[in-house]
């Protein structure tokens, strides 16, 4: 027996000519194919039940998107432990609820103190109950209440509202109030959305629409340069980024006008098919050619109206091999789940990179890459530099630096009075921080206090201040807004502002200055002293090892190798190489595991978006387990060059010996790509690309002309330099 779905398209839907749909479902018999609608009274009860759960029950990406829109995890109501309730004959069915008060049989609440069924607030368009349930509370002064239909297995999930609080809440009790009126919530299935549901849809469809520009008449563009990649599953992130890359003029050159198919065929190694620079070139004459750029039915010569707009879409390419290749050694981007296009983009040009080893002149990753400079005055007057290479920039969205903070601060009191009045706030009334682009690269140059910095002059730690700034500007500046953070429990929120991004900017200001005369560089290397192995090993870690039966020696080497970093690092250091041959071994002065770092694995993680100096770091507090290491610098968001060593090299570390471009600091914007969705792992990606004069939008293989590019709302931003 099988659940089947079917949609059909009606008239309407979005003026971009997205069609609407209606919803029909069947249950289909097998072996033999027997069809029965559904709903159907002539279905089994059981079977009606199973289609019920089939139909509401949420998929993993629903409920990552809830985690991270309710990242501020719901507090115990003061009101659940000691609620008082009223034994007055009251026995609650588990079905055919009504509004004690009127005909509502949806958006209903019972309370918990009395029993009452009540429908919740009215919402701004009339829609939703008539405050029936507040009104209860603001006569009787009973707490608590719970949204009927949110009521399962899992009582987490249900929806409890604290009206003296006012704010949805955690009761522990509530399996116990439940039974008080003859609730058995096993039994109960989900049939309503809870309030977090509502929002997160609502807010998803604001930016979704805003981002897709739904609602606008965009019209259809064909022809070179405008070819839509079609989604082979989750993969917008992909198509996206792609779309961006193939309008700079590096990439056009490196594979379109400068590599014929035929040349790149002859020079591919015996199977082109998993030949990088093959595939690139097939996915460049697919793309800039507009040989697929066509009205989807002229390939089947039908005919149609040169006016036509139901139909003005293209067939678009279908990137299969090419995804296949550049995601080949990426065991997640294989996968159809989606994904962050900016870990594919830093993927995808370290990729290129490796491709072109050697012929340095044919990289056109080279036209993303700058240097970037830390500049770290210790606090005896001595610096040093820390140099390396990047493809991005990525900025921190200084919240507190909104330039609408009055109209934020009349938006908080209208949402406090509405909700004082059982009244939601309008979509369209909802006021998001503005905060200007500048603002995020000055944030970003500004200096910057590190604590506990060991000085090599000092030789103590110490407070040091940073400053950064860029030592080229490349032809294409890269920059990532960091929309997304950790919260409480490393639970992913996604900001929820706008930035003021202009056409043209200017970062000449940006430029680091380097070593300035007159100033004394820290010493690269700390003079050996007798007891200087002591000086390396924290003997607190070092005794709660011991504590826990592990031996001494072993400890002391654990805590040398994790950098001191914690007992749980080092302690997994040491379960990782309690079977190597030199384990006990006496410790030696100069003792370190910095020479058994697989570069290999370093590489790796830089190819992640990840410093170098962390991602060394990292692999030492893990024993050399990529996996590991990751996690660990997720867990350790602190991690900088504060807690390195000041013996850092003074040089620029890098996998290319060639200096990257460089030029003025001027810049235009020339594409957007937009995320809309609570977290890179879930939602859907939108390039907005200037082309010909005007900015064109490639939603997967929907290329229009945009009427109003989301610019306050991009991910990442393309800069190309005037």
């Amino acid at each position: 027996m099988a659940l089947c779905i079917f949609r059909v398209c009606v008239d309407g839907g979005f003026d971009n000519n997205d069609p609407e749909y209606e919803e029909a479902h069947s249950v289909v018999i097998l072996p033999d194919y027997v069809s029965l609608p559904f709903p159907s009274v002539e279905l089994p009860e059981k079977v009606r039940l199973a289609v019920d759960a089939i139909l509401l029950a949420e998929d993993a990406e629903r409920k990552e998107q809830l985690a991270a829109w309710t990242a501020d995890k719901k507090q115990v109501s003061s009101y659940a432990m000691n609620l008082q309730q009223i034994d007055n004959g009251v026995v609650i069915l588990p079905s055919g609820w009504k509004c004690a008060k009127c005909d509502k049989k949806d958006n209903l609440w019972l309370n918990l103190t009395d029993g009452m069924i009540l429908c919740g607030r009215k919402n701004w368009d009339g829609t939703g109950g008539n405050n029936h349930a507040v009104e209860h509370f603001q006569e009787t002064g009973y707490p608590l209440a719970v949204k009927l239909g949110t009521i399962t297995a899992d009582l987490e999930a249900a929806d409890v509202f604290s009206y003296p609080e006012d704010e949805g809440v955690l009761d522990p009790q509530l399996a116990q109030h439940l039974a008080f009126f003859g609730i058995d919530f096993s039994s109960l299935q989900k049939t309503e959305m809870t309030t977090a549901e509502r929002e997160l849809d609502q807010n998803t469809n604001f930016d979704w629409n805003r981002i897709q520009e739904s609602g606008q008449e965009v019209d259809p563009i064909f022809g070179p340069g405008y070819t839509g990649l079609v989604n082979i599953g989750n993969s917008c992130y992909m198509a996206a980024t792609m779309q961006v890359v193939f309008s700079t003029r590096s990439f056009i050159s490196r594979y379109y006008i400068n590599q014929s198919l035929k040349k790149a065929f002859e020079i591919s190694p015996a199977d082109p098919t998993v030949d990088l620079n093959m595939q690139l070139t097939k996915l460049a004459h697919g793309m800039l050619s507009g040989k697929y750029s066509v009205l989807a039915f002229e390939n089947d010569e039908k005919e149609i109206s040169a006016t036509s707009t139901t139909t003005a879409i293209q067939e678009g390419i279908r990137p299969r091999m090419f995804k296949s290749v550049i995601a080949a050694s990426h065991p997640e981007f294989s996968s159809t789940r989606q994904q962050d296009a900016l870990e594919f983009f830093l993927h995808f040009l370290d990729q290129v990179e490796r491709a072109n080893s050697g012929k340095t002149e044919l990289d056109p990753s080279r036209s993303f890459k700058f240097g970037i400079e830390d500049r770290i005055l210790c606090s005896s007057g001595k610096v040093t530099y820390n140099r390396r290479h990047d493809y991005i920039l990525s900025l921190n969205i200084p919240l507190r630096e909104a330039t609408n903070k009055e109209q934020l601060e009349s938006f908080n009191k209208l949402k406090a009075e509405k909700l004082a009045e059982g009244k939601e706030i309008n979509a369209n009334e909802i006021v998001r921080p503005r905060v200007p682009l500048e603002t995020c690269l000055a944030n970003f140059s500004a200096p910057e206090e590190i604590h506990d910095f060991y000085s090599t002059a000092l030789k103590t730690k110490t407070t040091a201040l940073k400053t950064a700034g860029l030592t080229s500007f490349p032809d294409y500046l890269v920059l990532h807004m960091r929309r997304f953070v950790m919260e409480a429990g490393w639970v992913p929120k996604k900001l929820d502002v706008y930035i003021d991004v202009p056409d043209i900017i200017d970062i000449s200001h940006m430029r680091s200055k380097g070593h300035q005369s007159g100033e004394e560089l820290l010493p690269d290397v700390v003079p050996e002293e007798e007891d200087s192995n002591k000086s390396w090993v924290n003997e607190e870690i070092v005794a709660q090892l011991v504590s826990m039966g592990f031996n001494h020696l072993h400890c002391q080497k654990a805590a040398i190798n994790t950098s001191n970093v914690g007992v749980e690092e080092a302690m997994n250091w040491l379960l990782s190489h309690m079977d190597d041959p030199d384990i006990d071994n006496p410790i030696s002065k100069g003792y370190s595991s910095e020479t058994s770092i697989d570069q290999s694995k370093v590489d790796t993680l830089i190819s992640f978006g990840f410093q170098e100096e962390i991602a060394r770091k990292a692999l030492k507090a893990s024993g050399g387990d990529i996996e590991k290491a990751t996690d660990w610098i997720f867990n350790n968001p602190d991690a900088s060059v504060s807690s390195m060593d000041a013996t850092t090299s003074n040089t620029a570390s890098t996998t290319n010996d060639v200096n990257p471009p460089d030029g003025g600091g001027k810049y235009r914007l020339v594409g957007i790509v937009s995320h809309s969705g609570t977290s890179t792992q879930c939602g859907h990606y939108v390039a907005h690309i200037l082309k010909d004069g005007r900015w064109a939008i490639f939603n997967d293989n929907k290329v229009g002309v945009s009427v109003n590019p989301p610019k306050e709302m991009g991910y990442l931003y393309f800069f190309e330099r005037l």
